[in-house]
């Protein structure tokens, strides 16, 4: 143990994996837990993807190592993707695919940053955000959007916590934790801070673009000015109920891509030969069964904000994509049930796991620890059994 590094021995545990253990230890022993903690799509992979990665393997063509960055068929798929539907001038040299989003994230971050470097990050953030940074030796510095304005960090924040140091900003629209969504004007607003700060790299993290219930889906990348400075990062993991396959990808500036490219040679090579198969269905394939899956989210969502509402002391707003709420559940600080005493947000979801066999995950690892994460990839019933257990909890601290 004491022979470890000093890197490992830095870096902190994902949160929202270390519940999901929890929760799934507790169901292994029998115990009735509804699990709200992982970000996972509660669908089954559409059948035509499923079909096409049977067809590759009966093929007998993609047992070899596939290319580092990618089949160049998928990579152009996804850089006619990236072109019809994000506006990004896209060619396969500006693709890399990797095995998932965060193994694209952690590419580009080793790729830039040095020590020293610091990282802004859009508050609330992803969990690995801030680990991926330390990784690198560079320091993450949040920038804190209030429950007020749907979480979501304005221009002039951004601009204020810019340094001298600042060498990346990183933020997810639509967003986890918070589901928000940043709209035109809001992105043309940073873009604008970012016009005067030439020095400072943009990742955009859009890997749940269709679950989005706001409208038009807007990439920063092809604002005026942007693409170059701006590397779009996405997958199939949510669209199309695609977590276990580990199929992410990047569009970037060519120099930054070759970059991934090389680091992700002494990594992992290539990702998964299978799976980029069952990818290029997804991507070239019928929008049909990703369009039904976020029309379920959208009912879901009302119903869960709905029973939100209905629990005194939680504050909660409207979010506008994924499949996350983030409530505010810090009325509830300072209180107890006789037996345990809620000081923060890691205290109330053990609490819920305890007592009502709930499992959502801490705010505190999103850089919020007033709030907890909850996700409403799960079935009706589920949730509206998850959401009479917590409400029922929390009736009995005082």
């Amino acid at each position: 143990m004491n022979d470890l590094s000093n890197r490992i021995r830095n870096l902190s545990e994902s949160a929202t994996i270390a519940m999901a253990v929890k929760a799934r230890e507790l169901k292994s022993q029998g115990v009735d837990v509804i699990s709200l903690s992982l970000g996972e799509p509660d669908f089954k992979t559409p059948d035509h993807i499923r079909e096409a990665a049977k067809q590759a393997i009966d093929d007998g063509s993609y047992f070899s190592y596939p290319p580092v960055p990618g089949y160049m068929d998928l990579r152009e798929a996804i850089a006619q993707k990236f072109s019809k539907e994000n506006n990004l001038e896209s060619t396969p040299a500006n693709i890399v695919v990797s095995s998932g989003a965060k193994q694209s994230i952690a590419n580009v971050m080793l790729s830039l940053l040095n020590p020293g470097d610091e990282a802004l990050m859009l508050s609330p953030y992803w969990v690995s955000y801030s680990e991926i940074i330390k990784l690198a030796d560079a320091t993450p510095v949040p920038v804190k959007g209030e429950l007020s304005n749907d979480f979501k960090a304005t221009a002039g924040q951004i601009e204020q916590a810019i340094t001298g140091k600042t060498k990346i900003l990183i933020f997810s629209s639509p967003c986890n934790p918070t589901g928000s969504v940043f709209n035109k004007q809001e992105l043309e607003d940073i873009a604008g801070v970012m016009a005067k700060n030439t020095q400072i790299y943009i990742i955009s993290d859009e890997i749940y673009e269709h679950i989005n219930f706001a409208g038009e889906h807007i990439s920063i990348g092809s604002l005026p000015g942007m693409q170059d400075r701006t590397i779009t990062v996405n997958g199939v993991s949510k669209s199309f109920a695609m977590t276990g396959w580990r199929i992410g990808f990047i569009h970037a500036p060519e120099w930054i891509a070759k970059a991934c490219i090389k680091m992700q040679g002494q990594f992992t090579s290539g990702a998964c030969s299978i799976a980029q198969r069952a990818a290029l269905a997804a991507i070239t394939g019928d929008l049909g069964p990703t369009r039904a899956m976020a029309c379920e989210y959208l009912e879901r969502r009302e119903m869960v904000y709905n029973l939100l509402k209905e629990i005194p002391g939680v504050k909660s707003n409207m979010p506008d994509g994924a499949f996350y709420f983030f409530p505010d559940i810090s009325d509830y600080f300072g209180k107890s049930d006789g037996e345990m005493r809620i000081n923060n947000a890691s205290d109330m979801s053990m609490y819920l796991l305890e007592k009502a066999k709930v499992s959502v995950v801490t705010g505190e690892a999103f850089g919020s620890p007033e709030c907890i994460r909850l996700s409403y990839a799960a079935s009706r019933e589920d949730l509206k059994e998850a959401l009479k257990r917590i409400k029922e909890a929390l009736a009995k601290l005082s």
